[in-house]
This record gives C-alpha cells, structure tokens and sequence, in this order.
C-alpha cells in the first residue's frame, strides 16, 4: 500500500525572501534553489538539499502539495522532482487530479459551505466595512470559497484580528494570520477533508503531513505523523499533539528538516530527537 505524503507549501516547504531566516554567517547560508517566479520575479525558494530530498521523496510516495493558494497561485510554483498527480488547492476546495481540477469534489464542497456556513459575501461586507485602510493594501476573494486581506503588518491593530475570530466564529468561519495576510475561511473547508478523500483515491495506508499555520491544524491532527516547524502560528501558539513532532528549526532550514522527517518516516525509520 503505498503512503501518503500531504504538505502545506508556504513556510512549510518553500519561503520568500522575507521569510528564509537566514540568521547564520553569511558565508554559511545554505545555497537556494528558486521555485516560483510571478510578474518576472523571483518570489519562493527552498535549499537545494531540500529540492534533492524533495524529488526522492516524489519516487517514494505519492507527494500531495496541500495549500490555501488559488490553484493559479499554485500553478506558478515549479517543484523538484516528479509532477504530483494529486494536488490540493484553496484550503481543500480543489482537489487536482494530473493538474486538473476534480469537478465531483468541487460541487460537494459548495454545497457543505451552503449548507453550514454564512456566505462568503457577508464576510466580504464585513472586511469592507471594518478594516482600515491606514493598514489594508488589498481585499482579495480566493477561488469564491474564502476572503482575505494584505495588510502592512506593523500598523494592523492586534486586536481588531481577535475581534473578527469572534465574530467569524459565531458563523461558521474561522480566521488565520499568516505572514501580511489575514484569511476568512469557512469552517468546513479544511485541507483535511480533502486529504481523506485524496488517501481513500490512492489505497494509502499512511498518511504523513506538515504545516505551520491554524490553518494546517486539521491536517496535522488527521495525519498518522505530523511535523511543525519551529515558526508560524502553530508555534506560537505551542500546538500540540501526539502524533505531532515540534521542530526547532525555523525558516527555509525547517523545510529542509521537514523533509528528511518525510523520508525517514518511508523508510520506516523513528523520528529523530526535536531537540
């Protein structure tokens, strides 16, 4: 049976400029591989040992990239080794199969997040209504199935995110902060429903996962093994569980790490000391 390799992308595996932490001397940086270009730009990056370690790890499992970007947001990243033949997009909304889009699935989402959540334009009201735009550069709707914001992160007011938490909460949604940006996403749409449905399509017996955001809870806990880095919401929040690894490594050398965890855990070796 083969196992199953689930992985949110951003700051998990790949990381922008801003987000590499690359606090050792500069002449002990580790060399990076670029792995998406938007507008002719160079914008996310991993080690090359992590893009080695990465296409061994296409050749041992089946790789699913697992992530709250657009499926055009997803399209422009050009990873190492194998194409995936599984890929989750928009926090669980789509699942692609060969890089299209799985139409059964998408409808079955839509009609969860009619039946059980507020919709998408009152929360779209809402940020309109009481984000300031001193601190908001853009109001962005993904995929019409969630909301978010980019904001100037040290002009946004700490609590004005707990406020929209509570008020997300009592319908039906919930609120992460990840980086610049702020997401409203409905409950029900998680990237662990789509997991399941992607290990019961492939027979996996296995499931490992990793994540660093609120957002990747779910996935984490609906894992067999799970891994965090040692930045991200996740770490803040000192989230927890057993069958989640905390990881001190931060920055682009957490993602290197996360994927030595992965190939260990194929070759059915422990996990090795967090510490």
């Amino acid at each position: 049976m083969p196992m199953l390799v689930a992985s949110d992308l951003d700051r998990t595996l790949i990381y922008s400029s801003a987000a590499l932490a690359l606090t050792m001397p500069d002449a002990r940086a580790p060399r990076l591989l670029c792995v998406e270009v938007h507008e002719s730009k160079p914008l996310s990056y991993m080690t090359e040992t992590a893009a080695a370690l990465l296409a061994d790890l296409g050749d041992a499992a089946v790789f699913v990239p697992t992530t709250t970007r657009t499926r055009k947001q997803y399209q422009r990243i050009n990873l190492p080794g194998p194409p995936p033949a599984y890929a989750i997009c928009a926090n669980g909304g789509h699942i692609l199969v060969d890089g299209v889009t799985d139409a059964d699935w998408h409808t079955r989402v839509q009609t969860r997040l009619a039946d059980e959540c507020a919709p998408l334009s009152e929360v779209q009201e809402h940020l309109l209504r009481t984000a300031d735009p001193v601190w908001v550069r853009k109001h962005r709707v993904a995929e019409d199935l969630f909301a978010y914001l980019v904001v100037e992160r040290e002009l946004l007011p700490e609590d004005w995110v707990k406020e929209l938490a509570v008020w997300a909460e009592n319908r039906g949604w919930t609120v992460s902060l990840q980086g610049r940006k702020i997401y409203a996403v409905p409950k029900p749409l998680t990237k662990s429903a789509a997991l399941h449905e992607v290990a019961r399509r492939a027979g996996a017996d296995l499931t490992l996962a990793a994540g660093d955001s609120l957002l990747d809870a779910d996935l984490l806990l609906a894992a067999d093994r799970g891994w965090r880095p040692g930045h991200g919401e996740l770490a803040d929040e000192g989230f927890t569980a057993p069958n989640v690894s905390a990881l001190p490594e931060r920055g682009v050398l957490a993602g290197e790490r996360i994927l030595r965890e992965f190939l260990r855990a194929t070759r059915g070796a422990p996990a090795a000391p967090t510490s």
